[in-house]
């Protein structure tokens, strides 16, 4: 069904991008890709190395993921020094927790599966999660990710007893995605863009960012103005508030997913091109 036959949906996902980008071709979709950064391997693998070795050594009783992007970096590692199935084997040992369902995905390619996943995919979500589960005494691997301070997550699971051992497999460049951000920002202002699909809302902060470091942030407005903008979740939303952006489409509440947000963008443009021509 090629509900989105003829519209250009910009879209500025990174981790999941590929996927993202299948999804809406399916629909029918001229996808306009955007990578708000790009994402690099921890710089220094040692700590990276050793973390996981620690892990292979005495298997972590539970283990937090926060991202799926995390755990592939840990497996290319692995694989890199020989020890993949080791790490494969010693996490099937561990309870596993997840940030929303990538992580879940990224689990379920190594043949594994989580425990239980945050019913919001937010770092509260995570700390609200694991308030409930008896952490007393328990060596507590936590994969973490860039530009965030986790320090509030890692303060709660140590307040409950957990033993707590960090990762941080992966870093972001920004500057690297900066003149792709400015060429976007200028297809949404000159009308050639139909509708902006926003994941997280670092994408947000991201787009402002560099609107304003290459002096585009009026440009970036004006093309919010003439764009069908739309949200996945709740988050992302909030985000675009916070800088007085509006929202003008979103999954119905529980679905905040890729496939309820095409559906839910399909519709909006569906009805936008209906009162056009009607």
């Amino acid at each position: 069904m090629d509900r989105l036959n003829g519209y250009r949906i910009l879209i500025l996902e990174t981790r999941e991008e590929a996927q993202f980008s299948k999804l809406l071709a399916e629909q029918g979709a001229d996808v306009v890709q955007c990578p708000m950064f790009a994402i690099h391997d921890a710089p220094d693998p040692a700590p990276v190395e050793a973390w996981i070795r620690r892990c292979i050594d005495r298997p972590f009783d539970d283990l937090v993921l926060m991202t799926g992007e995390g755990l592939r970096r840990m497996m290319k590692l692995a694989r890199e020094r020989g020890i993949d199935q080791a790490l494969v084997e010693a996490l099937a040992k561990s309870r596993k927790f997840t940030r929303g369902p990538k992580p879940g995905r990224a689990l379920r390619e190594i043949g594994l599966d989580s425990q239980q996943t945050t019913e919001k995919p937010t770092t509260e979500g995570v700390i609200e999660m694991l308030a409930k589960i008896d952490l007393g005494r328990h060596r507590l691997g936590l994969q973490l990710y860039p530009d965030k301070d986790h320090s509030a997550l890692i303060g709660s699971l140590e307040a409950q007893g957990a033993e707590v051992d960090t990762v941080l497999p992966y870093v972001y460049d920004p500057k690297a995605a900066d003149a792709n951000i400015v060429t976007a920002i200028d297809e949404m202002a000159e009308g050639r863009i139909d509708a902006i699909a926003l994941t997280n809302l670092g994408q947000v902060r991201r787009l402002i960012e560099a609107a304003k470091a290459h002096g585009s942030e009026a440009r970036l407005r004006a093309g919010f103005e003439r764009t069908l903008i739309a949200s996945v979740g709740p988050a992302v939303s909030g985000e675009l508030a916070a800088h007085g952006l509006r929202t003008d489409v979103a999954p119905v509440e529980d679905h905040y997913f890729m496939r309820p947000l095409i559906s839910a963008m399909a519709a909006a443009l569906a009805e936008k091109r209906s009162k056009v021509t009607g």
